[in-house]
């Protein structure tokens, strides 16, 4: 699932252009622009929450300062000169710094939300305005992209928001701090950790603008690709009497050459920014390592020359790294979805105004909007929700889950990786209720999965375990055994083509005919169990390894099926690719979890790079 979703074009539409084309590419580069006097004019309406955030951030600047400045006096004035006690004192003061950081971020996230939830709920209030609109001008179309405007992309916005106001926020205050303290130290210090750091923040910020459009195209391209892919299947029948075939198969290949090419020079922006992630995180180091005999020679002490290794180590390369990442990845997206968000309402479908106060969202408003609704929106429970959940086998046994959060958001696909015996098995059955959380708590549809009644819980969530489950009876038997009311012929038809078991079928008899278990192969046992979940009324399909005996084209056939099917998956991988397919990935190490996209996954965790490398390794040899 992408992060944002257009509607098909209406039957006998134009066809789509794609994102090379016309006027796309300046609208693409417009976006910042766009966005950008919109930004400022709700930052100025929210003064008052920059201003709590602020005040709280410079503690957090003093942090730092006392950080590196008391481990310099600590070595210089304590250790070094003889005096013990006076060295552990100044390392106590460098103490109190982090626990004033700690203070810090209490209060940072009290005023955080006085400028996150106002956008979102700008946002949400602009989605409907415009589903609305849209409705009124065109009542026969249906806007298949409302729901995912006001659901999953103001929620991609929201939390993207939050992560770059408290990454952008920690850079400044933390590079206030250090600065403040390599200047207490020694002057020069300052200018040898400068100019490197700059000229990596300035390569990375130039890749943003052009990151952006890029993004955009490949969204575009991807969507165009989508829309026409649905076309032709909606209308095959009309394609062969036409004999239209050749050209259509024409289209079609410009279209995927075209989300080739985006891809392709995403992926040169991308080789751009991480040479700028090793300017800017590595450089300043090597600077200061490479010219430390200079620095003896004129005078700088080894306590000063610790302190400014602390700041920059410490301080300083955390906090650039976690803003580049953010900007990179956060940013990005944050830019796009705005930009969607805020396209103009069309003409002709506004609805009569009702009287209401001045908007202070900082957004524009339209020339007309839609009466307050007599109920206001409710946000839809997640599909699942893991809240601080450890489990172990055994009281005294090291937990294999250990307080872990995690939200499923309704139609997500989620990839669980990590290596073999970290506890994803584990996960998948805590997320079923077939393991029970020695601490914490999960959540099924809003609802604790204990209170649950199994009759409820066989209805809320469908586990597919690795060994497959097929049993001797008739092969309809086997395929609807979730759905006691029986299964249409059409729909079990149906489940059969998306996921490709047509021949498998024909071969056991038809739906009528008999299975037996015992002459099956493991990857056949494993196609009809993941029939058997496609046909399920479950929301919350989870697969533990259940496509580890297809080969990579029927693992990914079945996998696209069940994406695409209403609900959310959950699949544990075994193969690169599965990751690839998630909107999400969730990495399990055994103490803590990483979870981002496969994107953000190969630039934060080292043991995901790590799992990737091993991977493209076995795809290379043909391994399973």
């Amino acid at each position: 699932m992408t992060a944002t979703e257009l509607p098909p074009a209406a039957p006998g539409a134009a066809p789509s252009r794609t994102p090379a084309q016309g006027a796309g590419a300046d609208e693409r580069r417009g976006s910042l622009r766009r966005v950008a006097p919109r930004a400022g004019r709700f930052l100025g309406r929210h003064r008052k929450a920059l201003a709590g955030l602020g005040a709280w951030s410079l503690l957090e600047s003093a942090q730092t300062f006392l950080g590196g400045y008391g481990v310099a006096r600590a070595l210089d004035q304590g250790f070094l000169a003889g005096d013990t006690a006076k060295g552990l004192l100044w390392l106590a003061v460098a103490a109190v710094g982090a626990l004033l950081g700690g203070v810090a971020v209490r209060g940072v996230f009290r005023h955080l939300a006085g400028l996150v939830e106002p956008l979102r709920d700008a946002l949400v209030r602009r989605a409907v305005s415009r589903s609305l609109a849209e409705a009124l001008a065109d009542p026969a179309r249906a806007d298949s992209a409302a729901v995912s405007r006001i659901t999953h992309q103001t929620e991609i916005a929201r939390d993207g928001f939050a992560g770059l106001v408290l990454t952008v926020r920690s850079f400044l205050f933390t590079s206030v701090g250090a600065a403040a303290g390599l200047l207490a130290l020694e002057p020069v210090l300052l200018l040898l950790v400068l100019p490197p750091l700059l000229a990596g923040l300035g390569l990375f910020l130039a890749t943003l603008a052009p990151m952006a459009a890029r993004q955009r195209a490949l969204l575009d391209a991807d969507e165009a690709l989508a829309a026409h892919a649905g076309r032709l299947g909606e209308g095959l029948r009309d394609i062969t009497a036409c004999g239209a075939q050749d050209q259509l198969a024409r289209e079609s290949a410009e279209l995927i050459a075209a989300e080739a090419k985006a891809g392709r020079y995403l992926a040169r922006w991308a080789a751009v920014r991480t040479v700028a992630l090793g300017i800017a995180g590595q450089l300043p180091v090597l600077v200061l390592l490479v010219a430390v005999p200079w620095l003896l020679r004129r005078g700088v002490s080894a306590g000063a020359l610790l302190g400014a290794l602390t700041y920059v180590t410490q301080a300083l390369i955390p906090a650039v790294n976690a803003l580049l990442a953010s900007l990179g990845a956060a940013g990005t997206r944050l830019l796009v979805v705005c930009d969607r968000l805020s396209r103009p309402i069309p003409p002709g479908g506004h609805l009569d105004p009702a009287p209401e106060p001045a908007r202070s969202d900082g957004l524009p408003r339209p020339d007309r909007e839609p009466a307050a609704p007599a109920a206001p929106l409710r946000k839809p429970p997640p599909a699942a929700e893991l809240r601080g959940v450890s489990f172990a086998y055994g009281p005294g046994a090291r937990p294999v889950i250990d307080g872990l959060d995690l939200v499923l958001g309704a139609g997500e696909h989620l990839a669980v990786v990590g290596p073999s015996g970290i506890g994803k098995s584990t996960l998948t059955a805590l997320l079923a209720g077939v393991l029970p959380p020695r601490e914490g708590l999960v959540l099924l549809d809003g609802a604790p999965i204990g209170a649950r009644r199994a009759q409820e819980l066989a209805a809320l969530r469908c586990l597919v375990p690795q060994q497959a489950y097929v049993f001797g009876a008739a092969l309809r038997e086997n395929l609807g055994a979730l759905r006691p009311e029986g299964v249409p012929e059409a729909e079990l038809d149906a489940a059969v083509a998306e996921l490709g078991a047509g021949e498998l079928v024909d071969r056991l008899g038809g739906h009528q005919g008999m299975v037996d278990p015992a002459a099956l192969s493991a990857g056949e046992r494993q196609l009809l169990a993941l029939l058997r979940a496609h046909l399920s009324p479950a929301p919350l399909l989870i697969l533990d390894e259940a496509t580890c005996h297809l080969d990579p084209l029927a693992e990914a056939r079945a996998e696209q099926a069940l994406a695409a099917r209403p609900g959310t998956l959950v699949v544990v991988a075994h193969r690169i690719s599965s990751a690839r397919r998630a909107d999400r990935v969730l990495v399990l190490d055994g103490t803590r979890a990483s979870l981002g996209t496969h994107a953000e996954l190969l630039q934060k965790s080292a043991l995901y790079r790590e799992l990737v490398g091993v991977w493209d390794e076995y795809e290379e040899i043909g391994a399973p």
